[in-house]
């Protein structure tokens, strides 16, 4: 049975929350797994009417047959796993993996103090920098040892191959976006590790033979919070004017806006290797769309949208939100 894995296609806040939770719905899947960086990418879903911002659980949620596991290639802040475990009632159903690097106090501190990475590059604030960096050193404390964590500790990796020597749905859930790559990004305001496809498949243990499809996420918009180039970039009063304003879900920061980027949207496919593409927020951009369910009934103007991203990308348009439900999706998939 297939794996699919989820990746941003920008700058993160592409929406990967949502399409997460759709696919974990439609496609009943068995195990949701996150790789990326840590608690410095929030993914926001908006289910039964609620709205849940999470930092450190799968968006699966929303699907209780799911089992929720975070890679050992994750940064961890035990008290915002604890949180969400109790938020979204999944104790009994989440795990993490012995290996996952913790983030203690002492990372927080430093990332927030420092000159470089809170000034200069607009880190989130949340440690994740400075722990990767013990862990590269070899001095990162891990999930293992602290005794909080003890009952959620989880071999990830054979957690993920079991499901899938058995016939079942994986679906792998990636953190911020492709040009926040520490390696593909716009060195240096850039996350502390690589975030597209192959790290993320790498980080919760499936190998690149075990991937069957990879979904990268735009906008049909561009955002970006904190510093570094952003082309086309909007005036604050025009993005507002446009209805783009956005907020970070991990720093409230006001987010940077700009128009759909093609020359982006080509090089992400390319370097996550995308089998499919998911568009969201098209609703921003065409209000009409908001809460259509069928291709046919999006307006000329969207479809021509849709239509030039299938021919710039060579890759189609499978999933369209339009709308911040979880159900508020165009689902152009077969054979699912």
């Amino acid at each position: 049975m297939p794996s699919l894995i989820v990746v941003g296609g920008f700058y993160g806040d592409e929406g990967k929350g949502k399409i997460v939770s759709h696919i974990a719905r439609r496609d009943d899947c068995s195990v949701a797994v996150r790789g990326g960086v840590g608690p410095n990418a929030g993914h926001s879903i908006v289910w039964e009417e609620k709205l849940y911002r999470l930092r450190m659980l799968p968006s699966a949620f929303v699907n209780p047959k799911t089992r929720l596991l975070i890679g050992p290639g994750v940064l961890v802040n035990p008290q915002v796993f604890l949180k969400e475990v109790e938020e979204v009632k999944a104790k009994g159903r989440c795990g993490l993996d012995p290996l996952c690097a913790i983030i203690e106090q002492k990372h927080i501190d430093q990332d927030r103090s420092s000159q470089h990475l809170s000034g200069k590059i607009g880190t989130t604030g949340t440690g994740t920098g400075p722990c990767n960096a013990d862990r590269v050193n070899r001095s990162a404390r891990l999930a293992r040892d602290l005794p909080e964590l003890t009952d959620y500790l989880t071999d990830v990796p054979a957690a993920v191959n079991e499901a899938l020597e058995k016939g079942e749905r994986v679906l792998v859930e990636g953190t911020q976006g492709t040009f926040l790559s520490l390696f593909h990004g716009s060195y240096p305001f850039v996350t502390s590790k690589d975030v597209t496809a192959s790290s993320i498949a790498a980080d919760v243990g499936l190998g690149p033979t075990n991937v069957d499809d990879v979904v990268v996420v735009f906008k049909a918009y561009v955002t970006r919070v904190g510093s570094g180039f952003l082309k086309g970039e909007l005036s604050p009063g025009e993005t507002v004017k446009r209805g783009w304003a956005e907020y970070g879900t991990v720093t409230g920061r006001q987010r940077r806006a700009a128009p759909f980027d093609f020359d982006l949207a080509r090089r992400a496919v390319m370097l996550n290797g995308a089998t499919q593409v998911a568009l969201t927020k098209l609703d921003i951009v065409y209000p009409e769309c908001r809460g259509v369910t069928s291709y046919g009934a999006l307006p000329k103007e969207a479809r021509d949208l849709i239509e030039g991203i299938e021919k710039e990308t060579g890759v189609p348009v499978t999933l369209i939100g339009t709308g911040p439900s979880v159900e508020e999706v165009v689902d152009r998939r077969v054979n699912i």
